[in-house]
């Protein structure tokens, strides 16, 4: 058997040889040596241009590196994940074979890879196959930048390379944002003990946290933005106290940003409205209750939640405010008018 990849698709079969030439004498008998020695006789092929000498003929999308694995259970062929798999694990252990067999690899993939679902597929194969094994990050880099100009498929919901971006961007936005809430978590829950004796969060988690923020409203797109609102949703309260302490504004400064990315940031109505119910949140102290020792009636400046139970108010897009937020984001546009 050969020590290269077995190239097989169903429409391989094992080579053909050609039948013997019209051009080989027929032994010519006679009696006596019919009678001395039996002849095999041949029939005659008229008018065919066959040759003993030609080459074996092999159908098209034939592999010379097809192997006796293959040519002897040729009825079970590989499915298209078996097939590119193999591949894959053959590219790992013997990366100097790209050069010799990654032409026929794709041309066996343009016979193969030809409907949405198929070159799915392939995209998954080779992306696992780059997070499971960091020693094929080279060799997979290679295969994908040779396969985005060589394979022939291009179907509406995009071709190779683009489906292969699609699928990383996926990956590190899903990779990004569970690092940003672990950070979140372990804000939370990671204790230092002081000279004193007393137990702090981290600081430099705090400052990282405050920079995490800021990148994420500096691109206000709507992955963005959810990210940061399940952020400030876990942490917010504490954030915030942990600035106040320092006398800083922080998060005075962050909720100011997400009212400009409401008012002007051209994100989905459903993102609009989680900002919005997020401003409302922290506007009820993080959803914290104070007992008071005494009653008195509430009112719209000494109580944040007075505004809860109002009806909803909806904008011109649909996004719902609620009277306190129409009353709020009516003082903000009153500010910019009259700073104009």
């Amino acid at each position: 058997g050969s020590s290269g990849f077995s190239f097989c698709s169903p429409e391989q079969t094992k080579p053909l040889r050609a039948p013997p030439s019209s051009q080989d004498k027929i032994p010519q008998q006679n009696s006596e040596s019919a009678m001395a020695k039996p002849q095999v006789v041949v029939a005659p092929v008229l008018m065919s241009k066959l040759s003993v000498n030609a080459p074996e003929f092999y159908p098209s999308g034939y592999s010379s590196n097809y192997t006796e694995s293959y040519e002897d259970g040729c009825e079970d062929y590989p499915t298209l994940s078996e097939y590119v798999q193999d591949f894959l694990n053959h590219l790992t252990e013997q990366p100097g074979s790209f050069e010799t067999e990654i032409e026929q690899f794709a041309e066996t993939l343009n016979g193969w890879v030809t409907t949405d679902d198929a070159l799915q597929e392939l995209v998954e194969l080779i992306y696992q196959q780059a997070m499971s094994i960091p020693n094929f990050s080279y060799m997979g880099a290679r295969l994908c930048n040779y396969l985005s100009h060589h394979l022939t498929i291009s179907p509406q919901s995009g071709n190779f390379r683009q489906l292969l971006l699609q699928r990383w961007d996926q990956v590190t936005r899903k990779r990004f944002h569970a690092f940003v809430l672990f950070l979140g978590e372990l804000y939370l829950n990671l204790e230092i003990k002081g000279t004193n004796g007393q137990f702090t969060r981290a600081d430099i988690v705090q400052v990282g946290l405050r920079e995490l923020l800021n990148a994420l409203f500096s691109n206000p797109v709507d992955d963005k933005l959810i990210c940061a609102v399940k952020l400030l949703k876990l942490t917010g309260s504490v954030l915030e106290d942990a600035w106040k302490e320092k006398g800083k504004m922080d998060m005075a400064e962050i909720i100011q940003r997400i009212e400009n990315v409401v008012l002007d940031a051209n994100c989905s109505r459903d993102v609009k409205q989680m900002l919005l119910k997020l401003v409302e949140l922290r506007s009820s102290n993080w959803g914290r209750v104070h007992a008071t020792s005494t009653y008195r009636e509430a009112t719209p400046e000494d109580d944040p939640n007075y505004f809860m139970n109002e009806p909803t108010f909806y904008t011109s897009d649909g996004v719902p405010f609620t009277a306190g937020l129409v009353i709020h984001t009516w003082m903000i546009l009153m500010m910019r008018w009259t700073q104009r």
